[in-house]
């Protein structure tokens, strides 16, 4: 059984081989971020053999939802994109072993700390209104005594209260009007329905960056596309070690032995071509299963085609497999929670490549910085507040791809209501070209109306992607809805992605996904060194200080709206710490005022 560590003493220990690994093989199916890491941790930690090792993905290169590619006849594509914190403890355990691809004598960690560390991130307008003009939301929450009691509350409440609970279930208008709201539902990608479970494992999970999600700061970006920055140097690593790649074979089903006090997976078919294979396994082999799926059925649009709406899971791979899997056992999940309503999964993302330079000037009234420096630009997503669509964009550090012609930028464009009319584009946004959107994006970046058609036609190529079940996840859930990573009893398998259950971690994210992956491994061959613990600030108190300030937008707890008796209370309770360490605690993180008495 793992366990979970924090320091030095665990993160610098190199386990030892387990026993006899040399004749254990390892099938893994998808070459996502989990299936990677599962990989480089049998061969990192566990020293199995390379080609001891098997990953299966369905799709013709790797990476999952990590993608980013050039399409022949298509242009750039960009579904998403992640955000990455300082703190993300198993990322960075992988990532400092995995060799740079543009310069082995690094890691790519030592990049991405160089990068982040010479060019911080930070947003210089986070929302605009009325066709591109600064919002001033002069990074303030503006959360009132009564929301911000029931943000505190939720934050307290045990998780299996919130069960199949929605967020609107437990905040009302006082939240979901203010300035918190609008900054956490456009950078997290939540919806008013979705689950209040996830959203208070997010503020537990974050709280270290309350501060800093105002002008998002809190964040760290890669130098180019996340494809090229981290899947091509993790696939490299393991090619190099021997791993075995079988690209464009998909899991059908997987069969199992089940016993009262034992879980044993007995075969796998896959197909490829048209063509099934079955696998048959035993103990000595080792079975990791990417279930679900934020990227499938998602499609892309063109130009002048709108990305299909797809709906269907009868042959996905990733869904329809995992509801087979899950016939078998209540111990493997139960995934109709997630993947029976897409109308409140689905949102639609478009990349914008700009073909010169006459879009420019627009976005740097907005952002304040020029776009080809190869510096941070937006510094995150900037959201259109009074887009019915909810449009945000972004623009990363330019080239994002290696290959990108100069004076061309790329842009990403997502917005959570699909299914509303434009501003501008009198349509749908799921009904909607690329050029359309790009339209849509042009009028609430301020261009003159006279100038948009001709710049989205002419100076711009955008390319629509629809996800159906991108915010899978978020759905209301109980705690039995994802399986554990190691179903109880499990003898020689482990479930792993954005659809396994793991404590106190959040979804959507690259951590949650390579710490599956670790946590499986690990798990199931016992590897002798920890697994890095989720970062602790939930219970550090200056983390909590220092959010409940930012939370009140600077206001010291003495001010808080209370009752007589509630401040009498609070005056005798300060009374009691007055000369203390607990004093000066509370007076450097701004809970009270220095010159309180």
């Amino acid at each position: 059984m793992f366990h979970y560590g924090s320091g030095n003493y665990e993160a610098f220990a190199h386990p030892r081989k387990p026993e006899g690994i040399e004749h254990k093989h390892a099938y893994i199916m998808g070459s996502g971020l989990a299936g990677l890491t599962a990989a480089i941790c049998l061969v990192r930690d566990a020293k199995m053999p390379g080609e001891n090792i098997h990953i299966y993905e369905k799709d013709p290169i790797p990476g999952g939802a990590m993608d980013g590619y050039q399409y022949q006849m298509l242009g750039y594509t960009m579904r998403g994109g992640r955000e990455m914190d300082n703190h993300f403890e198993v990322m960075w355990d992988i990532l400092r072993d995995i060799p740079s691809i543009e310069n082995a004598d690094y890691s790519v960690l030592d990049e991405y700390y160089w990068l982040n560390k010479d060019d911080p991130n930070y947003s210089l307008c986070r929302v605009t209104e009325n066709r591109g003009q600064d919002a001033h939301t002069d990074k303030k929450f503006a959360v009132d005594q009564k929301a911000q009691e029931q943000i505190l509350k939720l934050y307290l409440t045990p998780e299996k209260d919130l069960e199949d609970l929605s967020i609107e279930d437990v905040f009302d208008d006082d939240v979901l009007n203010s300035n918190f709201w609008l900054y956490w539902r456009t950078m997290f990608a939540f919806e008013n329905w979705h689950s209040a479970l996830e959203m208070k494992r997010y503020m537990q999970r974050f709280v270290h960056h309350i501060d800093g999600l105002p002008d998002l700061s809190a964040l760290r970006f890669t130098r180019y596309n996340q494809y090229e920055s981290m899947i091509l140097p993790m696939v490299k690593y393991l090619e190099s070690k021997g791993v075995q790649f079988h690209y464009g074979t998909k899991m059908d089903d997987v069969q199992f032995v089940i016993r009262e006090d034992e879980k044993l997976a007995q075969s796998i078919t896959v197909s490829k071509d048209g063509k099934s294979e079955i696998i048959n396994l035993d103990e000595d082999d080792l079975l990791f299963m990417t279930i679900g799926g934020l990227v499938e059925n998602s499609s892309f649009g063109s130009q002048n085609e709108p990305a299909k709406l797809n709906t269907d899971l009868s042959d996905d791979g990733g869904w329809s497999t995992w509801k087979k899997i899950a016939k078998q056992s209540d111990d493997f999940g139960h995934p109709e929670v997630f993947c029976s309503d897409p109308e409140k999964t689905n949102w639609e993302s478009a990349t914008v490549e700009t073909l010169d330079e006459e879009v420019f000037p627009y976005i740097q009234a907005i952002t304040n910085r020029n776009v080809l420096t190869g510096h941070v630009v937006t510094g995150g997503i900037v959201t259109a507040k009074d887009s019915s669509w909810l449009l945000s964009w972004t623009i990363n550090r330019q080239p994002q791809f290696r290959d990108q012609p100069d004076h061309h930028a790329l842009v990403w464009v997502y917005g959570l209501f699909t299914d509303r009319e434009g501003d501008y584009v009198k349509k749908a946004m799921r009904d909607c070209t690329g050029e359309e959107i790009c339209e849509e994006w042009l009028y609430h970046l301020g261009v003159p109306e006279d100038q948009i058609h001709d710049l989205a036609a002419n100076h711009c190529n955008t390319v629509p992607c629809m996800m159906p079940f991108v915010t899978a996840f978020f759905m209301p859930r109980k705690k039995t809805d994802r399986p554990l990573v190691r179903p109880e009893g499990s003898k020689n398998f482990a479930f792993i992605g954005q659809f396994a259950e793991t404590p106190r971690d959040t979804i959507f994210t690259t951590e949650y996904s390579m710490r599956t992956g670790m946590e499986a491994v690990y798990d199931l061959l016992d590897i002798e060194r920890a697994v890095p613990e989720v970062w602790g600030s939930v219970y550090d108190v200056r983390d909590m200080l220092k959010a409940a300030v930012h939370m009140r937008d600077g206001k010291p707890l003495t001010e808080a709206q209370l009752n007589p008796v509630e401040k009498i209370a609070l005056y005798e309770l300060f009374k009691k710490v007055k000369g203390t360490d607990i004093e000066l605690v509370l007076k450097e993180y701004g809970a009270i005022p220095e010159d309180y008495e």
